[in-house]
């Protein structure tokens, strides 16, 4: 009989995830099947135990972290994708890979939690720091499940599901889900030690704390009105490590997305990361996005189809941006994070191609002589603009900073899950709708004057969202600000949607040429043009949850039947350490 995803986390245990030796945070064990037998049997072999889950498990989410986080939300176009247009099913290969790798992820992390626990040669300081960080990563994939699919089962223990009926269990309500991340999260705080400095990439206390708070800030509006205690919770624990942690924001915004640890992690800005690796012959391990998010010819790997994507023209719109305007026009922009975030014409890049003296976009698109010039000399960006985070650069790029290069679809770049920016616009959300405005305007301008922009004499709730739009574009964040103000507020989020320029621009490819020939931005408008003939999809209050994969519903039908909760999550799903 197939076997379920779902199932699948229960098994965990047995596989054989094959890796060898890649660096100190990123080693794990060099075996296969290990158990507290054979493994955990000091404190750098549990730590050993622990690194994979901060990679491996979340591979096959990447593609569709994007697909939902940026095309669904209107950052980003993606041709005929149904995540464009709100009609993604049951069977999309995306969706199936993502349920399964969320899942796997928490199946991991349950596996890990029971082996630590049961070992006896680590420290207990690191065994509780391990069981912490397991505890964070868990709660971090029940995060993305709730927001995603709304109601969903709780897996607590992989060995209580093997001995029951597997295929029988029930949905859990979304409320009950968001007290179970948060008494998993509240568990690992009671592990996890507090960090000030010397930041290393594993979860702390204070970034387990900081996802509690946008945690809170997310719960605060699921029973259709706003919570005003858990909007004081999200606004308190946002608050002790805004001032106990250390971190502060990385001065130059584009530094954050850099490939040397000493660059991004210099103030401590990425609170969770996924943290990946290309040494070594295990796929899973490796950041491929990439290769999904640019043009032939941008690095030497023959992996990149990712141009015909792009940048949504209204996300350019929403930073001041027009590509259909005179790139002379953007010369005296203020805002970092355009530039950092959609590549457009004329733009240069000091921090790509170093080996070449920087990027320059239209050299790369239409000069022979320049390096890897695509063999088909066209624009791509569908909307006039290209991707920019994700991107690590060229081989040269990539080996400087790290000491070793790349391979096909395997890159060592992090992907950045929380920042402290973010952390930033949740408390001063937390803070306005609460009634404090002044502090709220104080972290948004935090946010902005390490952007560039002026800062704003006085703050609205539609500034602190358009702000979290600009700050977070192209990090699969987006569309999850849209469920979690849905949950209050649907006919905002509908309006939002509705108002967006989701479609491309006609033959920019033709003006972006001219330009670069001539030196003249003169597109002809009858050709070159937004495409406001068709119209954007219909918004209903469905389109706010996925559906649950194909393959688990026909496992487990009580999984298209409304949630059966039960009454008390923190005794029904006890953590018993």
């Amino acid at each position: 009989m197939k076997t379920n995803k779902i199932l699948n986390i229960i098994l965990v245990g047995a596989l054989s995830l094959a890796a060898c030796s890649c660096g100190e945070f990123l080693n794990r064990p060099n075996i296969d099947n290990y158990n507290t037998s054979n493994f955990y049997q000091n404190d750098e072999q549990c730590l050993q135990g622990v690194n994979y889950i901060y990679n491996s498990p979340w591979y096959d989410f990447q593609r569709a972290f994007i697909k939902i986080g940026e095309v669904m939300s209107g950052n980003m176009y993606w041709g005929n994708s149904p995540y464009l247009t709100f009609t993604t099913n049951s069977t999309d290969e995306d969706l199936v890979n993502m349920s399964y790798s969320l899942w796997a992820v928490n199946g991991h992390c349950n596996a890990v939690i029971r082996n630590i626990l049961a070992s006896e040669g680590p420290s207990q300081a690191i065994k509780d720091q391990t069981v912490g960080e397991a505890l964070t990563l868990k709660a971090l994939a029940y995060f993305f499940l709730v927001r995603s699919f709304g109601e969903v089962p709780i897996v607590h223990d992989n060995t209580e599901l093997l001995n029951s009926d597997y295929n029988g269990i029930f949905k859990e309500s979304k409320e009950n889900i968001y007290e179970y991340i948060i008494y998993t999260l509240e568990t690992a705080l009671g592990k996890l030690p507090k960090k000030t400095g010397g930041w290393n990439n594993r979860i702390d206390y204070y970034a387990a704390e900081a996802l509690l708070a946008k945690v809170y800030l997310t719960r605060a509006g699921v029973s259709g009105s706003l919570n005003t205690e858990d909007l004081q919770k999200a606004a308190s624990y946002a608050e002790d490590v805004i001032l106990h942690s250390g971190r502060s924001l990385t001065p130059t915004f584009s530094d954050v997305f850099r490939l040397a640890p000493s660059v991004y992690n210099q103030t401590g800005e990425p609170l969770i990361s996924w943290m990946w690796t290309c040494e070594g012959s295990q796929w899973t391990r490796q950041n491929t996005l990439q290769s999904d998010l640019f043009g032939e010819g941008f690095s030497e790997t023959g992996d990149l189809w990712g141009g015909w994507g792009g940048p949504s023209y209204d996300l350019m719109l929403a930073f001041g941006a027009d590509p259909l305007e005179s790139p002379e026009s953007r010369k005296n922009e203020k805002d970092s994070r355009r530039k950092a975030t959609c590549m457009m014409v004329g733009d240069k890049y000091e921090y790509f191609w170093t080996d070449k003296g920087g990027f320059d976009f239209l050299r790369y698109l239409y000069d022979e002589t320049y390096a890897n010039c695509p063999t088909d000399k066209q624009f791509q960006g569908p909307c006039g603009a290209q991707n920019v985070k994700h991107l690590y650069g060229d081989s040269y790029d990539h080996e400087s900073a790290l000491g070793h290069k790349p391979d096909r679809m395997a890159y060592t770049l992090p992907t950045h899950i929380l920042r402290l920016s973010d952390l930033y616009l949740v408390y001063a959300e937390a803070k306005l709708l609460t009634g404090d405005d002044a502090k709220a305007l104080e972290y948004v301008n935090k946010v902005r004057e390490r952007a560039g922009v002026d800062p704003l004499e006085s703050v609205t709730f539609e500034d602190i969202w358009n702000e979290r739009r600009l700050e977070l574009a192209g990090e699969g964040d987006r569309w999850y600000d849209f469920v979690r103000v849905s949950y209050y507020d649907y006919e905002f989020v509908k309006a939002q949607l509705e108002g967006q320029k989701r479609n491309e621009v006609y033959s920019y490819g033709e003006a972006a040429s001219q330009y670069y020939e001539s030196g003249t931005w003169a597109p002809d408008p009858s050709v070159t043009y937004y495409n406001s003939d068709s119209q954007g999809p219909k918004i209903t209050p469905e389109i706010f949850y996925l559906p649950i994969s194909q393959e688990d519903v026909v496992n487990n039908p009580n999984l298209l039947k409304p949630a059966e909760p039960c009454e008390n999550v923190r005794e029904t799903y006890k953590y018993n350490f």
